[in-house]
């Protein structure tokens, strides 16, 4: 299970930060998406959270195990910041469904997509980020 610990580390580290949260902002997204997509070698597209409240911040790109994996802020009205971790470092598993985590304060919900890992992390109930993972998953899937 190491996809949820790195992903809750990685919200726990730069979810508090104020001047810094992330590498490239979502005013810069077409560079953010192109730059993380050739890093990690397969095209990324970051959720519209927007009906479900959250904006996207922007994002940075991260040391995962064995490579680079991407990380994309997103923050409500109120503050508070969702982060959605990118792996493609996923070998063993060909697909899973969703599986729930909890490090420290941080939530996590995962699943793995081929090469493809994602990890939705937030300080909120398991119901809420349920509710939120859900809406990422479908627009990860192929026309969603």
């Amino acid at each position: 299970a190491t996809l949820p610990l790195r992903a809750a580390l990685a919200h726990a580290v730069y979810a508090p930060e104020v001047r810094h949260p992330v590498e490239v902002g979502a005013d810069q997204q077409a560079h953010l998406v192109a730059w993380l997509s050739r890093r990690l070698g397969a095209p990324l597209k970051p959720p519209q959270l927007g009906a479900q409240g959250y904006a996207l911040e922007g994002g940075r790109l991260l040391p995962g195990q064995s490579g680079p994996v991407a990380q994309f802020m997103y923050r409500d009205a109120s503050g508070a910041r969702l982060t959605l971790y990118v792996s493609t470092e996923q070998t063993h598993n060909s697909e899973t469904g969703f599986r729930y985590a909890r490090e420290g304060d941080v939530s996590v919900f995962y699943w793995i997509d081929g090469r493809f890992g994602y990890a939705l992390s937030g300080n909120l109930d398991k119901t809420a980020l349920a509710g939120l993972a859900n809406a990422v998953y479908a627009q990860l899937e192929p026309g969603g």
